[in-house]
């Protein structure tokens, strides 16, 4: 039987938003550096970004792409229920469709060794594993972590009280991605005893059989004799030995065998001591609050940075120090794209990572600035604080999404936004190209380049033939370049170095321009097309034509030669 791929539908699932990869701009008021270095290990090129984060998705996209080591995201779970720094309840399909649409760029800024781990209740999360499957590939799927966010029954529960959430982890390639240890508890740490006072120091006692049975393993059924009774002692058929007759036998030599404390023990156990143990403990699936905090505890720590409105669903610092402790090690990137009331970046930040966050709330200047700016001065000391002997320092920078790089003037035409300088049109087209930007500092043409001899330029400028010339000519024969500009008046053939674009035409049709909201509501979803337009579609294969020009005195010629 052939094995068919099972993909999950829904409603508006074939409608993709066509995204502008918008650049970022800083805003120097709100980002914030500690005055002086606490440690050599201080991180400074942190990120908040204020904006919708589909859009802001797209532009680190491709800066980002394979770097992240850890993405942790807390998405609205479409309960239905309104969050007031929120919208929480999307109709099924819409959700789907806005949460694949993330998923989507995510999965290209994990690195290879990279894992995203998604928090949600039952609402959402079976879905969301079949969708996360079709994204991220199902044999990519590492686990569903429980976490135990209350610890008493609510007893108003009209059915069974509500006390976990689902942590959806999948690996960007599972063949390789390994999730770090925890460290042993204090209590695992106590169970070490040294009760015959072995020069070896503490130890622990281990069950002397395994789980093969003397079917599969009869060399490994054999009678053990009790030293202090002289009985022969034998092990179960269903669990034989670990351990063969002459392992067995070093075993006792090495004073490893333990009869317990008076050494007429029944059955006997194998010593292991500290430093034979592997450094930590593998991660359980179960998390219980108290190990990792819980919503009780998340709302202490978040009240203190914002007691007149506190955030309404914070997770707490101990929950994301465990995921970030499994997924990362110092120095790793950390990406959180529904930041909320920040918990990731403030975690992350305390624990050496890098880290990028994305929110589209005012929350990003109401709670999240407070909240870093206090780790940075080191008075927070709430949280993991203490835990990690945390002191403050480093930094984050503060970024806004630029506006659309094109926008309508009052004929309608399409025209570049009047925001936009020299260089922010340049950075901005490098982008939509696919080019790193980076200006020269002595090649006025050399503003972005793709590989070691092929670069960008781009200009308002209608060039003559004699600029293209002399470019071409600097440019030489080895190297290439491409050129957006307004007009130009020359045969491209003439110049084999040079590829000429005019603007708006090189760019009109890549992508949507003016929107600026793709956040988890109705009314931003885009439209699906009627039957009639879909049929006018697959009839037309040139896109509409953009308006011609009324006259407008613009910086597109759209007319223009060329």
């Amino acid at each position: 039987m052939s094995k068919q791929k099972l993909e999950l539908t829904w409603v508006g699932k074939d409608v993709r938003p066509r995204l502008e990869p918008r650049i970022l701009l800083e805003d120097p008021e709100q980002s914030y550096l500690a005055p002086h270095r606490v440690s050599e290990g201080d991180l400074f090129d942190n990120r908040l970004i204020f904006g919708d984060n589909l859009l802001a998705l797209k532009a680190l996209e491709q800066e980002l792409a394979g770097k992240v080591k850890c993405i942790f995201i807390d998405p609205p779970y479409n309960t239905g229920s309104a969050f007031e720094h929120y919208d929480d309840g999307l109709e099924h399909s819409l959700w789907l469709s806005m949460m694949r649409d993330r998923l989507e760029i995510l999965r290209t800024m994990l690195s290879e060794d990279g894992s995203i781990w998604i928090t949600l209740d039952d609402n959402e999360v079976h879905y969301l594993k079949v969708l996360m499957d079709e994204v991220f590939g199902r044999p990519n799927f590492v686990v569903n972590a429980i976490w135990q966010k209350k610890f008493s029954p609510a007893n108003d529960s009209k059915w069974l009280s509500d006390n976990h959430d689902h942590i959806l982890i999948y690996a960007k390639d599972k063949a390789i991605w390994r999730p770090n240890l925890l460290s042993r508890s204090k209590k695992q740490d106590k169970n070490f005893k040294n009760p015959d006072n072995d020069p070896r120091g503490a130890w622990i006692s281990a069950d002397y059989s395994s789980n093969k049975s003397a079917s599969e393993r009869p060399s490994l059924y054999y009678a053990i004799i009790q030293p202090n009774t002289g009985e022969e002692i034998w092990p179960s058929r269903a669990r034989v030995w670990s351990y063969s007759k002459e392992r067995h036998e070093q075993n006792v030599r090495e004073n490893l065998v333990w009869w317990g404390k008076d050494g007429t023990n029944p059955v006997p156990r194998l010593k292991k001591f500290v430093g034979e143990l592997r450094p930590g403990t593998v991660p359980v699936t179960v998390w219980l609050h108290e190990e990792v905090g819980n919503t009780q505890e998340a709302k202490k720590e978040v009240t203190i940075f914002n007691p007149d409105n506190p955030f309404a669903t914070p997770k707490p610092e101990r929950l994301l120090e465990r995921i970030i402790h499994i997924a990362t090690n110092p120095g790793d990137l950390v990406l959180d794209s529904f930041a909320g009331s920040g918990t990731t970046g403030a975690v992350a930040h305390k624990m050496g990572r890098r880290w990028v966050m994305v929110e589209l709330q005012q929350t990003a200047y109401t709670h999240i600035v407070p909240r870093l700016r206090k780790v940075i001065d080191g008075s927070d000391q709430g949280g993991i604080s203490e835990g990690v002997g945390w002191k403050g320092g480093g930094g984050f920078r503060f970024y806004k999404l630029a506006p659309s790089l094109l926008a309508r003037d009052k004929w309608e035409n399409w025209v570049i936004n009047p925001a936009y300088n020299a260089a922010m049109l340049s950075e901005a087209l490098c982008k939509l190209e696919g080019f790193t930007y980076s200006p020269s500092d002595t090649e006025y043409w050399m503003q972005g380049y793709s590989t070691e001899r092929d670069f960008f330029y781009a200009t308002t400028q209608h060039l003559t033939l004699e600029q293209l010339q002399s470019v071409s000519d600097e440019v030489g024969a080895e190297r290439s370049l491409l050129i957006i500009c307004s007009a130009y008046s020359a045969d491209p053939a003439m110049f084999p170095n040079l590829t000429i674009k005019k603007i708006p035409q090189a760019v009109l049709n890549k992508c949507e321009w003016g929107k600026d909201d793709y956040s988890l509501k109705v009314e931003n979803l885009p439209k699906a097309p009627s039957p009639a337009e879909q049929a006018a579609l697959v009839l037309s294969a040139k896109p509409p034509k953009p308006p011609k020009d009324r006259g407008m005195d613009s910086l597109f010629d759209l007319e223009g030669s060329g």
